[in-house]
């Protein structure tokens, strides 16, 4: 039987980041689940579908082929047979995400996926429903959170290192903003599984977390 762990939380808490880690330590598969409705997100914009455009989304979301692969251990995200990895960190293609995941067609197609995967592999998986939709009886449920202000200088330190211009208070009051949209839509809005444990990184290391979420194991 496969053994999975369930990350869930708000954008900017370190899910991928602990994740990937617990996983590389366990020698799971990590899942990263926000790639891939990044990965849709991509293929709207590509189509030139607007994010107002609720009816377009659905009809256009069932087009795209999108799975998860590894190469030379490094895991790929693939679009239509294409290695999209570099194109599905922008601003852009995260707000698109934001408007597009809490289409039922959208999760639809990209839950179905993500069970079949781990329904035969041992995978650890992130996202904002994982734990009470997409994995209801995942072994191990972790809903991990931070402060506002630390997710939004986390943010800001990463956009300076790629060398882009960035402001501290609007990136916080995006994040702000995404927690509300996440936490407020119809469909498998974001919320802490009955079952899940809650753990605020705002002042713990990534190893810490890490230990904590293997410990629970």
């Amino acid at each position: 039987m496969s053994c999975n762990i369930a990350i869930d939380g708000p954008a900017g808490a370190g899910k991928s980041t602990i994740a990937k880690k617990i996983a590389k330590k366990l020698g799971y598969i990590y899942v990263d689940t926000g790639a891939m409705y990044r990965a849709m997100a991509l293929y709207l914009i590509r189509e030139k579908v607007d994010p107002s455009e609720t009816e377009k989304i659905s009809e256009k979301c069932k087009e795209a082929d999108i799975s998860i692969g590894y190469e030379n251990g490094e895991q790929v995200v693939y679009l239509n047979g294409e290695n999209v990895n570099g194109y599905i960190r922008t601003e852009e293609v995260g707000n698109m995400a934001s408007a597009s995941s809490p289409n039922p067609e959208v999760r639809k197609k990209l839950v179905e996926l993500q069970r079949k995967l781990a329904a035969s592999k041992d995978v650890v998986m992130d996202g904002r429903d994982i734990g009470t939709c997409v994995l209801p009886d995942a072994q191990v449920k972790v809903y991990l959170t931070a402060d506002s202000r630390v997710r939004a200088e986390r943010r800001y330190k990463e956009l300076q290192a790629k060398g882009e211009e960035c402001d501290l208070d609007t990136i916080e009051r995006d994040i702000i903003e995404r927690d509300r949209q996440d936490m407020t839509r119809e469909i498998s809005p974001l919320v802490q599984a009955e079952d899940a444990t809650l753990i605020d990184s705002s002042h713990m290391t990534v190893d810490e977390v890490a230990e904590a979420v293997i410990a629970l194991l």
